[in-house]
């Protein structure tokens, strides 16, 4: 298998695009620490891995908290003595707030689900990533990295615009170590994120793939498969990059 040996860490992994990612990386023969907040969740996730043969444990951490990533991605590192790949899933709308009214707490709560949890979790482990095979970090930044998010996601769009630009800043700063950095960005997906609307607006939620050029929403897989090839041997020669995984939405039809 391609990641065979291969100790991945992936946050935010309990639900959604990120358990996808967990159970792709696993079934490739990574062993997965899953991240999440939610322990009865992240517990049932790990024997849902196991009982497909992969080997999983849980890490439950709030990737805000700086103390607790530093302390856990170092428990993750020493415990298999390196981190091959860290994929920094965790993040968020955080709700909606124009910004004549925002607080100053919503502004840093966002900011610090989406921006400064990727800087917590790659800086604490950057020091097992040196000890690693083909090792690397890949990112999840958004379309609203780029059209500055819809009426009151405005702090959101900012947040991901500065994970596209953590993503080469680190590419940058990691080469000479051998650690590729990238970013992958999801344009919309069906999962949970987009919960709420769906169930209360579906034929709007279903108007959406109208604006994709192949006419249909994405899927967990979609973007889970994205990511493990950006963490194997094949993409060796990719850093610094984000990749777009919208069906063409980021062009607009």
């Amino acid at each position: 298998m391609k990641l065979q040996g291969k100790i991945a860490v992936v946050t935010g992994s309990t639900n959604g695009i990120g358990f996808e990612v967990a159970k792709v990386l696993g079934s490739q023969g990574a062993t997965i620490a899953l991240n999440g907040i939610d322990h009865d969740r992240g517990n049932q996730r790990t024997e849902e891995l196991k009982a497909l043969g992969i080997n999983a444990t849980y890490f439950g951490f709030d990737v805000t908290n700086e103390e607790l990533v530093t302390k856990n991605i170092q428990a993750i590192g020493e415990a298999h003595g390196k981190i091959d790949i860290l994929v920094n899933n965790a993040g968020g709308l955080g709700g909606r707030s124009r910004f004549e009214v925002m607080t100053t707490e919503f502004y840093r709560n966002v900011m610090a689900l989406n921006l400064d949890s990727v800087f917590f979790a790659s800086r604490a482990a950057i020091p097992f990533l040196k000890k690693g095979t083909d090792p690397t970090i890949i990112n999840f930044t958004s379309n609203a990295g780029w059209n500055a998010g819809g009426p009151g996601a405005g702090i959101y769009g900012t947040s991901k615009a500065g994970v596209h630009a953590i993503t080469r800043a680190l590419a940058k700063d990691l080469a000479e170590y051998g650690i590729r950095v990238n970013a992958v960005s999801p344009g919309t997906i069906d999962t949970d994120f987009h919960k709420q609307i769906k169930s209360t607006k579906p034929e709007v939620f279903k108007s959406w793939a109208n604006n994709i050029m192949l006419g249909r929403l994405g899927q967990p897989q979609d973007v889970a498969t994205v990511v493990a090839f950006l963490a194997s041997a094949e993409a060796g020669f990719i850093t610094a990059e984000t990749i777009q995984i919208g069906g063409g939405q980021a062009l607009g039809i």
